[in-house]
């Protein structure tokens, strides 16, 4: 399991006083008000990664815009735009039961009811209705499966496997 989870990712800069405006990939954008760190991945290296302490958190539409502890110039941030910001797992709002990060989900085998194997989860598509999963296997298409009760029977994080039913049309 990941150490640090995604919650947004810098889109550009706003004003002139060291704001930046941020594309939530969290569930719940007003758990902004309540963090007080996030992490940069500065691009730099091996996942270099900058700690910063929030002082303000502002919505503007489907975004939202972060003021950071001693960034005062729109110049100090402006090189941060498309970066990643990540909190550490202790800060992670808690999943409801039958949720799960996707940081988690990445690289579990998807396996049929009777054991036969279609792959490794590779990316969760993020929907309106819900989230599809994307099964990678070697040498085949990649197989959409929606992530409703109906396909996904069982997430086992432990075993490291998904058990799913494909509907029919599914597979070609």
């Amino acid at each position: 399991m990941e150490d640090l989870l995604q919650v947004g990712a810098v889109t550009t800069t706003h004003g002139v006083r060291g704001e930046v405006k941020v594309f939530p990939t969290t569930d719940d954008v007003k758990r902004f008000q309540k963090l007080k760190t996030v992490f940069l991945d500065t691009g730099k290296g091996q996942q270099e990664l900058l700690e910063l302490q929030i002082t303000q958190v502002k919505f503007f539409k489907n975004l939202v815009i972060l003021k950071f502890k001693d960034y005062d110039n729109i110049n100090e941030v402006e090189g941060w735009r498309g970066r990643p910001l990540y909190v550490t797992r202790d800060q992670a709002v808690a999943c409801e039961k039958d949720e799960y990060f996707i940081a988690d989900l990445i690289g579990l085998s998807v396996l049929t009811e009777e054991g036969e194997a279609l792959g490794v989860l590779s990316d969760v598509l993020t929907t309106g209705a819900n989230d599809v999963y994307v099964v990678s296997a070697p040498g085949k298409k990649d197989l959409l499966l929606p992530a409703i009760k109906e396909c996904i029977r069982q997430v086992d994080l432990e075993a490291r496997t998904i058990t799913a039913y494909v509907l029919p049309g599914l597979v070609d």
